[in-house]
């Protein structure tokens, strides 16, 4: 399972992540009447969270260290969505819905990067999560609020993992790389918006 999308598409996907869940993080701070700085740290720590963890874990140069181009794709993203958000009404837990793209942008990125690195596929599909779900942490942590990766009813880290393995298995089955990094972005897409919408949930602890 060594088959590796094209640089330029990982390039895109990472971007488009980066983009995404910064504008996530400044939606969600709508009600933390947070100023300029504090929307720009969550932003930031949201959207390059995930994918440094992930670096340091695989002893590689951090992404957005190599590549200035990353940590200003987010600094425009939340700029953005800052001034946009203060000119237009923006409905309560919208950023759920950037927040689930960014998701499974982020998990695609993630099994590139893992591939590339030459490690075992379960590895691959874990730092795919750790790449989805890190920023999230943060974010969630920087406001003050439970980790969304955390709360019943969400399938967040569930949907990533799924989704990873999903690309996984695509490019195992001979698939193009496209579709299946396509494949495996709307598994993580359709549960974790199936799990917004009904509610699902993963059995809880409960001590008897």
């Amino acid at each position: 399972m060594n088959l590796l999308a094209p640089a330029e598409l990982v390039y895109a996907l990472g971007m488009a992540a980066v983009a995404v869940n910064a504008a996530s993080a400044v939606l969600e701070t709508e009600d933390k009447k947070m100023d300029l700085v504090g929307a720009v740290i969550v932003g930031l720590a949201t959207s390059l969270g995930g994918g440094t963890v992930r670096d340091l874990l695989l002893n590689r140069p951090v992404f957005w260290l190599v590549d200035v181009a990353y940590l200003g794709c987010g600094l425009l993203a939340v700029g953005l969505t800052f001034a946009l958000a203060r000119r237009v009404r923006v409905r309560p837990g919208l950023f759920v819905i950037p927040d689930a793209v960014g998701l499974a942008l982020f998990t695609v990125v993630g099994c590139q990067v893992g591939l590339a690195a030459g490690v075992h596929w379960l590895s691959v599909s874990l730092l795919a999560v750790i790449t989805g779900v890190v920023g999230g942490m943060l974010r969630d942590i920087l406001v003050n609020e439970l980790p969304l990766v955390m709360r019943p009813g969400t399938l967040y880290a569930t949907a990533s993992w799924l989704g990873a393995l999903t690309l996984l298995g695509a490019l195992h089955l001979g698939l193009g790389d496209a579709a299946a990094a396509a494949a495996g972005a709307a598994v993580v897409l359709g549960l974790r918006l199936a799990a917004i919408r009904y509610q699902l949930i993963l059995p809880t602890y409960k001590s008897r």
